[in-house]
């Protein structure tokens, strides 16, 4: 993996451990991602009417296919991530399904794209799922300790944050297909898979008006941070894409959730720090093999 590649995974996973946590203090609910995709159309839209104007006519059905199967992808995506942020912690989530979903990509990746995996990218791999295993409580997700309501928590935690990271998968494949095979660019694919994410987004709105209303002036602050701070943190991904292999892509992202377990659990006091720092730590050692393999 090249210095430049790894550069944008690193700022790329900070950028989006942020925003997460912004999302998760929210609380929203299915209306909240339409409050970001709303927001992220009129503030981005300049720069996509810069970039697009004489590349857009250009394009034909497999690329708004493209474009249409990843804009729903997405939205599946984070209306999961959200059920789950209200549903149990972010430290049992989001480590789940930031874990699940590069291991899934880098075997499509292998069969899709033809790459290969060294023996030290595999072990690159395991160190990052045994860290977010650890991020996400260790055994005691199994244990589930013997609290009912803690217990409900933690597995609700592990069936939405494994849902959300096949989700993941599915659209980092589809999505680096997009710009390593089609050459779109990253920043154009991203913005109008937002922009067609839309008409799936405003459906809870309309069912009622005054309830998302209500929502609105509760949660627009939070939902302006993830439409601005979203878009950067995947395009830093995307362009990572197009420079290394997606096997070796995937997975070192993941390095968000040292970001995430220092960071969030502080934020948001959430337990366990010592073992998800152990955690973090084995994730690190895992993206540092990913870049040397």
């Amino acid at each position: 993996m090249s210095g430049l590649a790894f550069a944008l995974i690193l700022v790329g996973a900070l950028i989006h451990a942020g925003w997460n946590i912004v999302a998760k203090k929210a609380q929203g609910d299915a209306r909240f991602t339409f409050f970001s995709c709303f927001i992220m159309a009129v503030v981005w839209s300049p720069l996509a009417l810069w970039l697009g104007w004489e590349v857009m006519p250009l394009w034909g059905l497999t690329e708004w296919l493209f474009i249409a199967a990843s804009g729903f992808v997405h939205w599946v995506y984070f209306v999961c991530l959200l059920t789950g942020y209200r549903k149990s912690d972010l430290t049992v989530v989001y480590p789940l399904a930031r874990g699940s979903g590069p291991l899934l990509s880098s075997f499509v990746a292998v069969v899709v794209f033809g790459e290969r995996l060294s023996t030290l990218g595999v072990f690159g791999i395991l160190g990052v799922v045994v860290g977010v295993f650890l991020i996400a409580g260790g055994p005691g997700l199994f244990k589930a300790a013997h609290d009912p309501a803690r217990r409900e928590r933690v597995l609700a935690g592990v069936f939405w944050g494994l849902l959300t990271g096949a989700l993941i998968a599915a659209y980092t494949v589809l999505d680096a297909y997009a710009v390593k095979v089609i050459a779109l660019s990253p920043i154009l694919f991203d913005y109008w898979c937002n922009i067609l994410r839309l008409p799936y987004a405003v459906v809870p709105v309309l069912r009622n008006r005054a309830e998302a209303w209500r929502l609105w002036q509760q949660q627009w602050r939070y939902a302006l941070v993830v439409a601005v701070f979203s878009p950067m943190a995947y395009v830093c991904v995307l362009f990572a894409v197009r420079l290394a292999p997606v096997s070796h892509v995937a997975p070192a992202r993941e390095v968000s959730m040292l970001f995430a377990a220092l960071i969030g659990g502080h934020l948001l006091g959430e337990g366990d720090r010592g073992l998800r720092i152990v955690g973090a730590l084995a994730i690190a050692l895992g993206v540092m093999a990913l870049a040397l393999g």
